[in-house]
């Protein structure tokens, strides 16, 4: 493979990511929830920091940089739309806007819904999309200023990447998240083996993400608003995908 990704563990429950590309040997971090373990990564790797790719504003995501930078200069991206709300940026890109790590080619999305200016990176060459807080391991951010309308929107465009790219999202929130799916989908098998083998990943203090898309797609109740089973637990069989999407993160938000 031409490239690294390392998964981060940071604070109590965040995620964040390394990814180096093999022909530069340039490396990026998504996401800066604290300094300290990216730190030590880093130097764990002899590996030097080039960019920092910053997903949204929430302050789980953004407050390490400052001590980050102090140690490891790099450049600093994050989305125009959010750049009000972010730390200064180096490059601010929109929706469907490429830059590049060494040879690796990267694509933000707008991704609005848990905040508005949300983005989410694909990197085509590396089959990984960083994803943060939209589209997460069974489950999607919560709506703090966006729609519904707006997140399946969002969701739609990561649904429609490769089946085989890897989610990196932001939180150990897995276990929870698979209780609930558990609630609008308890027939789905798929889910069923899915929650045991989470449990058993927690159970020894192991990472539940990075997850394939193809597996959210089988198992994420936000991404199967169309399935039959999910329409029949919620006695929703005639209203539209937005309309069940909605009702899902609804019955989340109080779960």
């Amino acid at each position: 493979m031409p490239f690294d990704l390392i998964t981060i563990p940071c604070l109590t429950d965040n995620y964040a990511y390394l990814l180096r590309d093999h022909a530069s040997g340039e490396v990026a971090v998504i996401d800066v929830p604290e300094a300290e373990p990216i730190n030590a990564e880093l130097k764990a790797r002899g590996w030097t920091l080039s960019q920092v790719w910053l997903t949204h504003h929430h302050w789980d995501h953004i407050d390490g940089l400052a001590n980050l930078l102090a140690e490891h200069p790099a450049k600093v991206v994050g989305a125009k739309a959010d750049a009000h709300r972010l730390p200064d940026l180096d490059l601010a890109v929109s929706d469907g806007e490429h830059f590049s790590l060494g040879a690796l080619d990267a694509v933000a999305f707008d991704v609005s819904g848990h905040t508005v200016g949300h983005i989410a990176i694909y990197v085509p060459a590396a089959q990984a999309c960083f994803t943060a807080d939209s589209l997460m391991a069974l489950g999607c951010g919560r709506l703090f200023e966006g729609t519904p309308d707006q997140m399946w929107d969002s969701l739609q465009k990561l649904m429609a990447l490769p089946a085989d790219t890897t989610i990196c999202s932001g939180h150990e929130y897995t276990a929870s998240n698979a209780k609930f799916a558990l609630t609008v989908d308890p027939d789905n098998a798929a889910l069923i083996s899915r929650s045991n083998d989470i449990d058993n990943a927690r159970a020894r203090n192991l990472p539940t993400v990075p997850s394939s898309l193809a597996t959210e797609l089988e198992t994420n109740p936000f991404l199967r608003p169309d399935d039959p089973g999910i329409r029949a637990t919620l006695g929703m069989q005639t209203a539209t995908d937005a309309e069940v999407f909605a009702e899902i993160r609804k019955r989340k938000d109080n779960f």
